[in-house]
């Protein structure tokens, strides 16, 4: 039997694990709000934006390569607990693949092992890759606003690199939200 690390996810515990996914400002948390809310569940946040936000508002620094890791562990010690109380779905706004394009991205293909090694596990049942075609929005960890046809490109050659199932969510936050739910409510018929 294969060694798990406590920050493995158990793929066959009952619960569907759904990743949002993409690009900065393309609806992913307010997707993931509207989706805990009708299957009355449980959604983990990116925590990286919280540490950043605050990592800001202390020390008025931005990220670094130092802040990759750690904050790579907390958003799986995040999952691990929010699974706990889920039901029937988890809803992840974010997830260390993510991470996993961005510091290659920002970092010149540079990647901590940890992470490359977690985020290319197969533990979570689709990825919602949510599209481009809404109005970006500014603030002052969103620094890409001419890059995003681009950065969706890496995300979604990423997700077909590694195998992972996922569809593209586009359209208005009523139309993402009927389709998200859509896919959703076919995986869970399937279980």
């Amino acid at each position: 039997m294969a060694k798990t690390s406590e920050y493995s996810r158990d793929h066959f515990d009952g619960i569907l694990k759904i990743v949002l996914y993409g690009p900065e400002s393309t609806g992913k948390t307010t997707l993931a709000e509207q989706l805990a809310e009708h299957y009355q569940t449980e959604w983990v946040p990116e925590f990286m934006r919280e540490y950043l936000e605050a990592k800001w508002e202390e020390k008025k620094e931005m990220i670094s390569k130092s802040d990759l890791v750690p904050n790579a562990k907390r958003q799986l010690k995040s999952e691990k607990e929010k699974r706990s109380r889920a039901k029937r779905v988890l809803i992840c706004d974010t997830n260390l693949l993510q991470i996993k394009v961005y510091s290659e991205y920002y970092y010149d293909g540079y990647c901590p092992d940890f992470i490359k090694k977690e985020a290319t596990k197969d533990g979570y049942d689709i990825y919602l890759l949510t599209y481009i075609d809404i109005p970006w929005e500014e603030d002052f960890l969103r620094d890409r606003p001419f890059n995003r046809k681009e950065l969706f490109d890496l995300f979604e050659d990423e997700l077909r690199t590694q195998g992972f199932p996922y569809v593209i969510i586009k359209g208005t936050k009523e139309e993402r939200l009927k389709k998200s739910i859509a896919v959703i409510d076919e995986l869970l018929n399937k279980k």
